[in-house]
Parts: structure tokens; C-alpha cells; sequence
């Protein structure tokens, strides 16, 4: 059986699943209406404590998930759509890794291709010239906040670039669970602490992130 047949069974492995003759996996599958992605990394064992989530405060679509794809984009490839406040890892010819985002007004500021150019675990979070003339009380950063729990990056933070240079354009986590699905005052692209962690895990510097402002068919 395919990967992607396996991720479109739907109803009938609901019903399998639930008649206790499914295979391995499909009984969460069915809990839960779709098909659950693995923890990469150890967020358990990390310098600082990530804090648990409840999931049940999180719209469903916004759980990480293994979704299928169209071939659109090649595998490796990221892509961010920021109208749906999905970001996507296409894993393979058919399968790809969804996770739920939240959106703030850098978000919305940029669009187009760039590339992971640098990728940091409980990075410097050093909030920009422009965001400090908004909110003042800011200025005790300007010299940079380290990572922490506190910290508005989160856990982990990939930055992409366009040709070389930083787009100031960050993918990273958040110590605000209920942001994700939101479109916030500010900050780039925020994942929960868990999804970024895993993403980090799972790209490479150099990866291709395509950002669209407007939805797209992945």
C-alpha cells in the first residue's frame, strides 16, 4: 500500500479501527481523524522546560499531520500559507507534514522564495528598531533577550534568506500556545514549541521555503 493510500483510508479505517481489525496506528488515526506525525527531537529533555499544551484548545487542522500533496513542490521544499496559517514540509512525491502556524504583521509583510540560512535552538530573540518606536518598554532588549522560556522566539528559530542576505523573516516557536491559528500584532511565523522543534529536526540549512500571502494548492 502507497503512503498516500495509507493516508487517505478515511472512513474505512475508522471503521476498521474501530471493529479492532485495523492495522498498527490506525485506531489513533481514527480518534483523532487524521494521521498524528511523530515527535522529532526531545522536548523533554531540553535546557529549559517546554511546557505542555492542550491540544484540545487547538483547532484540529492546526495539529501536526501527515496530508497528502499534489506534487506542486519538490520534496525538502517548505512552504508557508500564511491566508490558512499552515506552514508545509513536503516530504515525499505524495505525502506531506502539515503544521499549524500563527501569523503576526512581519508575516504578512513578506512573500516569495528564500532559503534556511541559519537555524539556532533557544535563539536571541532582539526586537527591531521599528517595533521598539511602537512599544517603548521594549528598549531594555535592544541589546538582544537570551533564550529562555520568556523568550518570544521559543525554542527554536530558523531564519531565511533571499541571496544572501537575512530577510529578517523568521520561522520560530512561541511561549503563546494560543496564538497559533491567530494573526497577531507582531513577529514572523510562530509554531508551537513541540512543531519547531521537530521542524528544526527535520530541515537542513540550504532548504527552499516558498511564503504566499494569498493561499495555495500544495
Amino acid at each position: 500500500m502507497s503512503r498516500r493510500a495509507f493516508c487517505v483510508l478515511g472512513a474505512g479505517a475508522a471503521a476498521a479501527a474501530v471493529a479492532g481489525c485495523a492495522p498498527e496506528g490506525s485506531f489513533q488515526q481514527a480518534t483523532l481523524g487524521y494521521k498524528p506525525v511523530p515527535q522529532l527531537g526531545t522536548p523533554e529533555k531540553e535546557p529549559f522546560q517546554v511546557p505542555r499544551v492542550n491540544m484540545k484548545k487547538i483547532p484540529t487542522n492546526l495539529h501536526r499531520q501527515y496530508v497528502n500533496h499534489t506534487g506542486r513542490y519538490k520534496p525538502g521544499t517548505l512552504v508557508v500559507d500564511v491566508a490558512n496559517k499552515h506552514l508545509y514540509l513536503i516530504q515525499d512525491d505524495d505525502v506531506a507534514i502539515r503544521y499549524g502556524i500563527g501569523v503576526g504583521r512581519a508575516g504578512f509583510a513578506w512573500g516569495g522564495e528564500a532559503y534556511i540560512g541559519r537555524k539556532a535552538r533557544w535563539p536571541t530573540w532582539t526586537p527591531p528598531a521599528s517595533m521598539i518606536r511602537r512599544e517603548p518598554e521594549l528598549r531594555e532588549w535592544a541589546g538582544g533577550m537570551e533564550g529562555g522560556p520568556s523568550n518570544p522566539l521559543g525554542a527554536r528559530a530558523l531564519y531565511l534568506y533571499r541571496g544572501g542576505r537575512d530577510t529578517l523573516y523568521r520561522l520560530h516557536g512561541t511561549n503563546n500556545p494560543a496564538s497559533i491559528g491567530q494573526a497577531m500584532s507582531s513577529g514572523c511565523i510562530r509554531m508551537l514549541n513541540t512543531d519547531v522543534i521537530d521542524l528544526y529536526e527535520r530541515v537542513p540549512s540550504r532548504a527552499r521555503v516558498v511564503v504566499s500571502q494569498n493561499g495555495v494548492t500544495v
